[in-house]
């Protein structure tokens, strides 16, 4: 049998590591997951636990005392934090749909070289994040120029555009969409809009999926807007709710004392440090469930551009 050359040797080698390397690897990474998950796993745990059990053992890996009174303090008869949970899963999906059309929309032009346009618009909304109105104009805007206070359209319609995704998404489709494709569809005679829809979009998937995902994020988190814009609880967010419930707690549980009778003993008992857990794994929840869909799209934008042999 012929020996094997030194270049064929490397050839097969050199993506390949040894199985003691390679185990050590493995390990480390598991031992890095077991740490990032304990502080989740500790949050969960004392969501599930009773107050007074929570105050006197402290945080522990399993609770001593089972309750699931902050889950039914939360999501009790009457609760806004339910008509609040609605509004911040619509204003999500309504917010991300609205931010990937227009960033996409708005980016691609930018990334043709045939574009006049292209250095104004660039500098314009890249103007944009380096300067704005500051808070007041953006509330006289919001609530006299467009009118959307105390509506669902606060929630997620100012940020429903950002300049830097556009700045991002502009330089995904100049390195993962060539010249020659787009130019090779205009000879076969597609217009504009079908190039975009039939070629531009599906080469872009990875590049849109993780401004979905980030823009998920901020009208998820959003705080800001509904404390500016929306007196009216019925239409408050799921963080501005938790902030308001959090307060009024605090304010039951340190005038107690004050209150007399069964309501002074019904506001000593309100669950206030199994209550933030329980808020924390319900506002956390979705959007950790939601990063696997989007998984694919993030390691399939690794190789994306990678020379295939």
């Amino acid at each position: 049998m012929a020996k094997k050359t030194t270049l064929e040797y490397s050839s097969t080698n050199i993506n390949q590591i040894s199985k003691r390397a390679n185990v050590s690897l493995n390990v480390i990474l598991f031992v890095v997951c077991v740490l990032a998950m304990i502080p989740v796993w500790l949050i969960i745990i004392s969501s599930f636990t009773q107050e007074r059990s929570l105050m006197v053992n402290g945080y522990r890996f399993w609770p001593k005392e089972f309750s699931i009174e902050s889950y039914k303090f939360l999501f009790a008869k009457g609760s806004i934090v339910l008509s609040a949970y609605r509004n911040t899963v619509l204003s999500t999906i309504y917010g991300t749909i609205l931010c990937m059309i227009s960033v996409a929309l708005y980016s691609y032009p930018l990334s043709r070289s045939d574009f006049k346009g292209r250095s104004f618009f660039t500098f314009f909304s890249f103007f944009t994040m380096l300067f704005n109105g500051g808070m007041v104009s953006f509330y006289v805007v919001c609530r006299q120029v467009l009118s959307i206070g105390n509506t669902l359209e606060a929630l997620y319609l100012p940020l429903s555009f950002s300049a830097y995704w556009v700045i991002v998404m502009r330089t995904f489709y100049n390195t993962n969409v060539p010249e020659s494709i787009l130019e090779s569809a205009r000879i076969d005679g597609a217009g504009e809009w079908r190039t975009y829809l039939k070629i531009v979009i599906p080469l872009s998937k990875p590049g849109l999926a993780t401004v979905a995902l980030f823009a998920a994020v901020t009208l998820w988190n959003n705080f800001q807007n509904c404390m500016l814009l929306n007196d009216d609880s019925k239409w408050y967010n799921l963080q501005y709710t938790i902030y308001k419930l959090l307060n009024n707690i605090r304010f039951l549980k340190e005038n107690a004392a004050q209150m007399g009778g069964a309501a002074a003993a019904a506001a000593a008992n309100l669950p206030s440090e199994t209550f933030r857990m329980a808020m924390a794994v319900v506002t956390v929840g979705p959007i950790v469930l939601a990063y696997p869909f989007f998984q694919q799209y993030f390691v399939k934008g690794l190789t994306i551009g990678a020379v295939k042999g």
